[in-house]
């Protein structure tokens, strides 16, 4: 199981959680990519799957800040995991808006953030959605954009999944080799 001791150790790294935040921040970039150079509106279910990324990024920070302390480092495996969970489970709702339209079933008109943080006022133009959530309107390798997040997603909870599991492993070898 060095595989797994192995994990352990790089979690208690800073390069592990500077390697979540920038694999968070490409993917970011790509969905402002998609609606301020390729002009396709992003729809609520689309911003809200970009705050899901937002908590990643809040949670590799929050492991970057301290990796080596226990407490930091399983709050922030905690938020990843919460965060991801969130994540696929807009990703999924949004690839059944697309795939499975239902006039009983539809995503909201307007983003709906609490009154102590209206994002969509403090950064309309990272925040606020004016496209139709059943609408396909990108596709790759034949899968639709929240289809993509549904493999990100779930990619980021088997990453998570091993990860969590290292922790319980011993980093220290116990009959070194002389």
């Amino acid at each position: 199981m060095a595989i797994f001791a192995s994990l352990n150790q790089f979690s208690k790294g800073r390069l592990s959680w500077l390697l979540l935040l920038l694999a968070i921040v490409f993917f970011e970039a790509c969905a402002l990519f998609f609606e301020h150079v390729m002009m396709l509106a992003p729809c609520v279910m689309c911003i809200y799957e970009r705050v899901a990324m937002l908590g990643i990024a809040g949670a590799a920070l929050l492991g970057f800040i301290a990796p080596n302390n226990a407490a930091v480092r399983w709050a922030a495996l905690a938020a990843w995991g919460a965060s991801a969970y969130k994540g696929l489970m807009l990703a999924m709702q949004h690839v059944e808006y697309q795939f499975n339209p239902s006039p009983f079933a539809t995503c909201d008109l307007f983003v709906t953030f609490p009154s102590w943080a209206p994002l969509n006022k403090w950064a309309p133009w990272m925040f606020e959605a004016y496209g139709d959530c059943a609408k396909v309107v990108w596709q790759f390798l034949g899968l639709s954009m929240p289809q993509w997040l549904v493999i990100i997603f779930a990619g980021n909870l088997v990453v998570l999944a091993f990860i969590v599991i290292a922790q319980f492993f011993n980093t220290k070898n116990k009959n070194p080799i002389r």
